[in-house]
């Protein structure tokens, strides 16, 4: 045997191996219906006034249960509050097709995300008196939309309670407080600008309302960037914890927080050895198991944990490992997207991560078996997306239905849309047609368009 063929025979035998750690990844579509067919048990769970509370799915009420139908007129605000950066939005509506926005966008200090509540209140009430005397909108009758990217319990569309703060922020005096109540009072502190009235949502709500505006079918939203979530319009009579009496709508938007599907167990049956350790690793175990899988926040840190197994097994970079690679989250979404955006063959950029991970001088066969494992992630990722948004049209059950989808992973992430849109079609019902939109900044022009919806005087359509 040559030297050559001996060298062959170790690539064979070391992608196999690396086959071997990546194949609890790979399983057939037999198992995306059974996440499909369970997300839709966790549904009902999460809807039912019985099961609710121990439900993972939380299928939580927005109480928006009207969308945009294109006839809306008049000037709305909107305030998206998030993470270190916030933005005002003023949305002009003619009552057809034009809608203009001006925007301006405002840093929040470490101090304000800490401190006392009242403070960091105090401070987007001045900051929008700016917005609103900028804009000489003074003596308009103005309402606002409030995008509030935490964890609420909303009881009204104008009522959202903080169940706990999440991120950078720690402010005292805002856990179990109405926000907008608290905001409402900074407003009134000020005496130099009058808000009619203002409604809370989410940001995948806001998708939702943001893609309607553009496409009148839509009925589902899908973020998928650092975390995950999902929205779709519910028929009301299946939503048991809602008592609209009799003149409710026939519908109403359901913030599914699916991220935390599984978090009851009901997703063990797909989550590998890998996806445990992760979760054990993490801040929140045992939470956000769904998210975990497909998220860009964990997509790279999978894929650091499948490329230590393989090193251990002497399968890649001669079983060396670096001090880099051993560091959780060192290795990230971008790096898997830039990875994956490089042509078969062109490793260049394989070799910069690799770089970036302490490795001078990875093989071909290094740089070939890395590429494989992020297509093996990203593909799950984009397979289980998949599998619940299936659910989701399923349940809709409409002939055609548009889903609103935001996040950078969809947007950004190599191939990400096309592998999400053929795993689709595969597990909805082919009665069931359905079209994914990109959707623009739901979050700003989402909570703009909800104010505009219910509170718009509208031209007849």
């Amino acid at each position: 045997m040559t030297e050559e063929d001996t060298k062959d025979k170790g690539s064979q035998v070391n992608r196999s191996v690396v086959e071997d750690i990546c194949k609890p990844f790979i399983v057939g579509d037999e198992v995306y219906r059974q996440i499909r067919d369970v997300f839709l048990n966790e549904i009902k769970k999460g809807l039912c006034k019985y099961t609710h509370e121990s439900a993972s799915v939380k299928c939580l009420l927005t109480f928006v249960e009207k969308l945009p139908n294109g006839c809306e007129r008049g000037k709305f605000l909107a305030l998206d509050v998030g993470g270190t950066n916030f933005r005002i939005l003023l949305l002009n509506l003619d009552g057809g097709e034009n809608l203009k926005i001006e925007t301006a966008s405002y840093e929040l200090t470490e101090s304000l995300m800490t401190g006392p509540g009242r403070d960091l209140f105090d401070f987007l009430a001045e900051c929008l008196s700016t917005f609103i005397h900028k804009h000489d909108l003074q003596k308009e009758e103005l309402n606002l939309g409030f995008t509030f990217a935490f964890p609420l319990k909303q009881t009204e569309l104008n009522k959202g309670v903080l169940v706990t703060w999440t991120k950078a922020f720690s402010c005292s005096g805002v856990v179990n407080h109405d926000v907008v109540d608290l905001f409402k009072e900074a407003i009134n502190r000020r005496d130099d600008i009058h808000i009619n009235n203002i409604v809370i949502l989410n940001d995948t709500t806001g998708t939702l309302i943001s893609c309607a505006w553009d496409y009148r079918e839509t009925k589902i939203a899908l973020i998928i960037g650092t975390g995950t979530n999902t929205c779709y319009l519910e028929k009301t009579k299946y939503i048991e914890l809602f008592n609209g009496g009799v003149n409710a709508s026939p519908t109403m938007i359901i913030n599914c927080e699916s991220g935390n599907f599984g978090s009851d167990g009901s997703l063990d049956f797909v989550r590998t050895p890998i996806d445990l350790i992760l979760d054990n690793n993490s801040v929140n175990a045992g939470q956000q198991i769904y998210e975990k899988m497909i998220s860009g926040m964990y997509l790279g840190e999978i894929v650091r944990l499948i490329l230590l197994e393989c090193i251990n097994a002497g399968a890649m970079l001669n079983g060396v490992h670096s001090e880099e690679i051993s560091t959780p989250m060192s290795l990230d979404i971008k790096h898997m997207s830039e990875i994956e955006a490089g042509e078969p063959g062109n490793d260049s950029a394989t070799r910069q991560i690799f770089e970036i991970m302490g490795y001078k001088r990875p093989s071909d066969e290094d740089c070939e078996h890395l590429r494989y494992i992020c297509n093996v992630v990203s593909t799950r990722s984009a397979n289980m997306a998949a599998a619940t948004l299936a659910t989701l049209v399923n349940r809709v059950g409409d002939p055609f239905v548009v889903i609103g989808v935001d996040g950078t992973v969809y947007r950004m992430y190599p191939n990400y849309p096309e592998r999400l849109r053929k795993k689709l079609k595969e597990l909805a019902r082919p009665e069931y047609q359905f079209c994914l939109k990109v959707t623009e900044d739901g979050s700003g022009r989402g909570a703009a368009l909800l104010a505009a919806t219910v509170f718009s005087k509208k031209r007849s359509p």
